[in-house]
């Protein structure tokens, strides 16, 4: 089975991973079982995401909210939004990811002003949210079925049926909503930077033994406000996302390096093996040593 690991930069924002250079599209079918610890860490980027579900459930997180996606539901998360996806109680999905940036529609600066401008520069649409039982959902659903059969075939020029069924997919979008340039300037929008300053910092030092006091400072805000944060944009306390995150390095460590389970307990930041150990088991269901087999 291969495990699937998402590659974020020091911001915590994803290095995508285009089909070709050039053309900024990325097109792929996953199950959400081949992530390590069955989800994927918070990140964000700057591409526009669609994800469509082909078969199962997956919970969805974007700035705090939480999202239940069911089969032929189809989700678009706007740019920069903090986001993850992860299993419904435990059970495996089947889903389609489609990540596109801005400038794939940029070749056109009046269609780009016109129509993906007012987008993603709207601070009101972190996300849009197709149910597969409506008009909308269904006819969202057509289009990412056209650009999954387009990848899965891989035709000669796929690439451009992809990116016109991306394009009516888009036009779909305009005529379901109207969108207008919100002020970004929000106190909501100033949380959403210190939140994600205090992640990237989680991220770049979860190998150390890092405090609340550290973290709260990150974000240079106070403990309580840190943690008020935390459980607004993510659910968790600072201390539950921290070791959340250990885990899931410490599932793609036990997968694919000869670590001792000590080695990735340690080189994870966890202290204590007993610790680690413990944690794993509440989280996934099984020790260490079994996941790894």
């Amino acid at each position: 089975m291969e495990t699937i690991a998402i590659e974020l930069m020091q911001d915590f924002s994803e290095i995508v991973h285009y089909e070709h250079t050039g053309i900024p599209l990325y097109i792929r079918t996953a199950d959400l079982a081949d992530y390590p610890g069955t989800g994927a860490p918070c990140h964000w980027h700057d591409d526009i995401e669609w994800i469509y579900m082909i078969s199962g459930k997956m919970c969805y997180y974007i700035n705090g909210k939480r999202i239940l996606l069911s089969e032929k539901d189809s989700l678009m998360v706007n740019a920069r939004q903090m986001h993850y996806g992860y299993s419904y109680k435990k059970q495996g999905c089947h889903f389609l990811c489609v990540l596109f940036h801005p400038s794939l529609f940029g070749s056109n600066k009046t269609l780009l002003q016109k129509y993906i401008t007012p987008v993603i520069e709207n601070t009101d649409c972190e996300y849009l949210h197709f149910h597969s039982k409506e008009a909308s959902g269904q006819e969202a659903a057509r289009y990412l079925e056209q650009i999954r059969c387009f990848k899965e075939k891989a035709a000669n020029a796929y690439e451009m049926q992809a990116i016109a069924a991306m394009f009516q997919l888009w036009s779909h979008v305009l005529q379901c909503r109207e969108f207008a340039i919100l002020d970004s300037k929000s106190d909501s929008r100033s949380d959403l930077e210190i939140q994600k300053n205090m992640v990237s910092f989680i991220y770049q030092h979860y190998t150390e033994q890092i405090s609340l006091n550290e973290i709260a400072a990150s974000g240079n805000v106070s403990r309580s406000k840190c943690c008020r944060i935390f459980k607004q944009y993510l659910q968790q306390s600072p201390v539950e996302f921290l070791n959340s995150f250990r885990l899931k390095t410490s599932c793609n460590l036990l997968r694919n390096t000869e670590k001792s389970i000590t080695e990735v307990a340690f080189s994870c930041g966890f202290n204590h093996l007993s610790y680690f150990s413990k944690l794993f088991i509440k989280n996934f269901g099984c020790t260490p040593r079994e996941y790894r087999k």
